[in-house]
């Protein structure tokens, strides 16, 4: 399965489980993402959940540029819908991203829906999305509001990649730990949010991002046009071929 899902009391492990693929974004996978995080949302016995990733290579790659240049990837309401979700709206329940490997992409995007962030200290972070002819939407629209301007471009026009602790200091991360101790972390995190008070809880996350949320709808509706835009680009389809045939891409700006 390229979704797993353990319950551990009362905080549930959702693990991207395809590391040979760099636990990159296919249907299956955004289909499994979405339904087990609606499935914890409605379990009135999961208090937190830690969204983790196979391995400790790769945290997420985000989407399968393989499939994506083979046509395999079809990005339909159907296959998207619970992983829209997670960026529509805010997911109800204390989410915790252990990042045992690098965040790239996609994942760097999901990873940004998170409320808590642990990062193994070998890890990087990056946006790497316009040297494949894509955009990064999600994540240049939430990084502002996270780091500096300066540090966001960088990211998103360079594609430059920033060190765990380069991303300690900027707040992205919450805590930094060695290689292969970010679920642990994550779950102490996790049981000390499940011995508080459930309604005081939701109640804080809600508070918490109150402002952030209000100018949310207007902001994923000027995603959707530019994700549009260049996913149906030639440049999008050179850049997954590229990658597919580890050449430079040839870019025509269409």
């Amino acid at each position: 399965m390229s979704v797993l899902v353990e319950h551990r009391g009362p905080v549930t492990i959702v693990t991207f489980n395809r590391p040979e693929a760099s636990n990159a974004l296919d249907p299956a996978t955004m289909i499994g993402l979405g339904g087990a995080l609606d499935t914890a949302a409605a379990d009135d016995d999961v208090k937190a959940v830690i969204l983790t990733g196979a391995g400790d290579r790769v945290f997420c790659a985000g989407l399968d540029l393989r499939a994506f240049a083979d046509g395999g990837v079809e990005i339909s309401d159907e296959v998207t819908a619970g992983f829209r979700r997670l960026f529509r709206s805010r997911y109800p329940k204390p989410l915790i991203a252990a990042a045992n490997g690098t965040v790239v992409a996609g994942g760097f995007e999901v990873l940004l829906r998170c409320d808590l962030v642990v990062a193994a200290e070998h890890i990087e972070f990056g946006l790497p999305e316009v040297q494949r002819g894509l955009v990064a939407g999600a994540g240049v629209t939430i990084l502002p509001r996270r780091i500096p301007m300066p540090v966001v471009l960088e990211l998103g026009l360079v594609g430059t990649r920033i060190s765990a602790q380069r991303a300690l200091e900027l707040g992205l991360v919450n805590r930094v730990v060695p290689r292969g101790e970010a679920v642990a972390e994550a779950l102490v995190l996790a049981d000390a949010i499940a011995a508080n008070a459930p309604l005081a809880v939701r109640l804080t996350k809600q508070l918490a991002y109150a402002q952030e949320d209000e100018v949310s709808p207007a902001l994923w509706t000027k995603i959707d046009e530019v994700t549009h835009t260049v996913m149906n680009s030639d440049d999008a389809k050179e850049g997954a071929r590229a990658f597919v045939e580890k050449r430079p891409p040839h870019w025509t700006g269409h």
